[in-house]
């Protein structure tokens, strides 16, 4: 495995490939399982697989989020060597906005609710962030998972309009034996915020289960979810959303295609997000 910490090994890296297809897996580090799923389905359909390894700071809307991220350099470098990965690019902020960077990208209609509402100016930094990797990697696929819905959407269609020769290559949720979907942040949980944090899934699937006998109001969905939510002492919700799952609008009537609910709640002080697609089966929870 070659570790590249400039823009310029990497791509020199790259060129000793011959042309191979390149499966790229982007992370922001302090790696587990879901993370190992995305190489595992890359090495599945690729003749190499990179991953890349940067805490972007440009979509931290809140610098103290940003320092509190966790990292875990050398563990993860390890993880991504026994999976098989044959590059990594692992770049300090520097090197990836340089001094007088002024160039960003953004999408619009899609990143205005959900995460884009709550998390203002986090969108242009992850639409700038992978137009960045995707222009220094040049991958033929990558990918992501669902548990970052709105920002899969966001990336597909900014390839999509931007005209990126990379495929999107979306893979389902990891989740604990208990329903909790891996994430970075859930190492930043004290064990009873832990135990308290499962509360997402339950809520998810509690209005799946309301879908799933029948049950298409929005209103009512979000409302199951809620219940569920306000049942456990540790949570406070930041926002339970039935979208839209195509154009990511707010619902407020029952739609005939695949509805997209959402939530971002706090357990503690960690803001753990999580979704799952009615009347899909991209993630069936």
């Amino acid at each position: 495995m070659e570790i590249c910490k400039s823009i310029e090994h990497f791509r020199s890296a790259h060129a000793r490939l011959s042309g191979a297809s390149l499966g790229l897996v982007p992370t922001m580090g302090y790696l587990h399982a879901g993370h190992m799923a995305l190489v595992q389905a890359a090495a599945g359909e690729n003749e190499y697989v990179a991953a890349s390894i940067f805490v972007n700071p440009t979509q931290f809307n809140n610098p103290e989020d940003l320092a509190k991220y966790p990292r875990n350099e050398a563990r993860d470098l390890q993880m991504l060597q026994d999976h098989g990965v044959a590059l990594v690019l692992l770049p300090p902020p520097e090197e990836m906005y340089p001094p007088g960077f002024q160039t960003y990208v953004h999408v619009e209609n899609i990143t205005r609710g959900l995460e884009g509402e709550h998390r203002p100016g986090h969108f242009r930094g992850v639409a700038t962030v992978v137009t960045k990797l995707f222009n220094i990697t040049q991958p033929q696929r990558a990918y992501f998972g669902q548990k970052d819905a709105q920002q899969v959407t966001v990336i597909q269609r900014m390839v999509h309009d931007l005209n990126i020769p990379v495929e999107i290559v979306v893979c389902p949720t990891v989740r604990e034996a208990d329903g909790l979907a891996m994430s970075s942040r859930n190492a930043r949980l004290s064990p009873p915020e832990r135990a308290a944090a499962a509360v997402l899934h339950k809520a998810l699937m509690a209005a799946k289960s309301l879908y799933d006998a029948g049950e298409g109001h929005p209103d009512l969905l979000r409302q199951a979810a809620r219940k569920v939510l306000n049942d456990e002492p540790l949570a406070s919700p930041e926002y339970i959303s039935a979208a839209d799952a195509n154009t990511l609008e707010e619902l407020e009537n029952p739609i005939d295609t695949p509805i997209l609910l959402s939530m971002a709640v706090f357990i503690g002080e960690t803001r753990l997000i999580d979704n799952v697609v009615l009347g899909h089966n991209l993630n069936p929870g």
